[in-house]
């Protein structure tokens, strides 16, 4: 198989938590004892479809990879929640059931805003995080978006198109790469998952927006995550605006920053290869070692 074939069929699974939520999650790549897997977030309206297999496949050359529909979102049972932390704790619901102790976590979005606050409420679960084209809570410019990106992002019958739009620069480049990834993204061909639908959106948007209510005091909160954190996104990020990655490493007692050229929100479907490598290098603590 080629790489991305590790993604595209991957089959999907199912496990009932203690919540009552049946959750609805893909596995890739090899489990190590020595090794915790690495389980990812979606973004808005994302399901486990609207991961880039490319990216998928190329963490999962060397890790154990879980991706997941969280409460309410595509195949996954309930009901999405209105508040970042309530998705919190039915991801922390769909880890348990899984019987995992120890994992690394990306977070992408409002994944991304999930992920933190995993952390906080149970720092000993997670090892190192990566936080992609996400904020922190009374972020910047994130207390909702403006009109067209609202409207865009909000349409109740969207298309993948409107992708090109929201993720991707206006560039020429940014915009033939945002196609490459929607080719990518299409490919899989059975065992699709379902879209979210409109009470996952109105949820999350509920969600987002309460995140982004300004309250600096807010931000003293990070100080909590003590681990390792990778940051990272695009150098024009229209859906939360690229200073909030910065802001995200001035808070955070252990982060690194990587912001990348001609590219927005969906950075890390531009560059999945290259993205790939910097989560792996992370996440193995690569040029870490301190000197005698």
């Amino acid at each position: 198989m080629t790489s991305i074939d590790i993604a595209l069929n991957a089959k999907n699974q199912f496990i009932e938590a203690s919540n009552g939520v049946k959750y609805a999650y893909r596995r890739f790549g090899e489990p190590s004892s020595d090794t915790p897997p690495l389980v990812m977030l979606q973004h808005f309206r994302g399901n486990l479809d609207n991961w880039d297999p490319l990216l998928v496949s190329s963490l999962a050359a060397h890790r154990e990879v879980i991706t997941v529909d969280n409460a309410g979102v595509g195949l996954s049972s309930g009901q999405v929640p209105h508040t970042i932390t309530e998705m919190a704790r039915d991801a922390i619901s769909f880890i348990q059931a899984l019987e995992l102790s120890r994992i690394d976590l990306f977070g992408f979005s409002i994944g991304g805003m999930t992920a933190q606050e995993i952390t906080l409420e149970r720092p000993q679960l997670v090892r190192r995080l990566v936080l992609a084209g996400t904020g922190p809570r009374s972020g910047h410019l994130m207390h909702g978006w403006i009109n067209d990106i609202q409207h865009l992002a909000n349409v109740a019958d969207n298309h993948p198109e409107d992708l090109l739009s929201l993720f991707f620069e206006i560039t020429p480049t940014s915009q033939q790469k945002g196609r490459e990834f929607l080719e990518r993204r299409a490919a899989r061909e059975e065992g699709r998952d379902k879209p979210a639908g409109l009470q996952a959106r109105d949820a999350q948007m509920d969600a987002i927006t309460d995140w982004g209510i300004p309250d600096p005091s807010q931000l003293d909160r990070l100080a909590g995550i003590t681990q390792p954190v990778l940051v990272a996104n695009g150098d024009n990020d229209i859906m939360i605006p690229t200073v909030n990655t910065w802001l995200l490493a001035q808070h955070l007692p252990n982060a690194r920053v990587r912001i990348y050229p001609d590219s927005g929100h969906g950075f890390l479907f531009q560059w999945p290869e290259e993205f790939a490598a910097l989560v792996h290098s992370f996440l193995s603590g690569a040029g870490e070692e301190k000197a005698p």
